[in-house]
């Protein structure tokens, strides 16, 4: 296996597992049991940036600069959809 496929295939392993976590966490009704799920999803965020950023400077991974007008939309896009907590 190619460095590149290997790097590929743990951030992809990486991003399965936050989403495990990540229903877990919202799933469980144990406080020190999701705390752990949560810490464990924190972990899994850091390690798939590594993995990204590791990619990027090697040229595996093409990034295209957002212009600042498309921040702002996308912004403004989930902002909106952001649900509301009422007491």
């Amino acid at each position: 296996m190619k460095e590149n496929e290997i790097i590929t295939d743990l951030l992809l392993t990486e991003k399965k597992m936050s989403t495990n976590y990540n229903l877990f966490a919202s799933e469980c009704t144990n406080v020190q049991l999701r705390d752990t799920f949560v810490n464990l999803l924190t972990q899994g965020h850091k390690t798939q940036t590594q993995l990204f950023e590791t990619g990027k400077q090697k040229g595996w991974y093409k990034v295209e600069q957002a212009q600042p007008e498309q921040i702002a939309q996308a912004s403004q896009k989930f902002t909106n959809q952001a649900p509301t907590i009422t007491g």
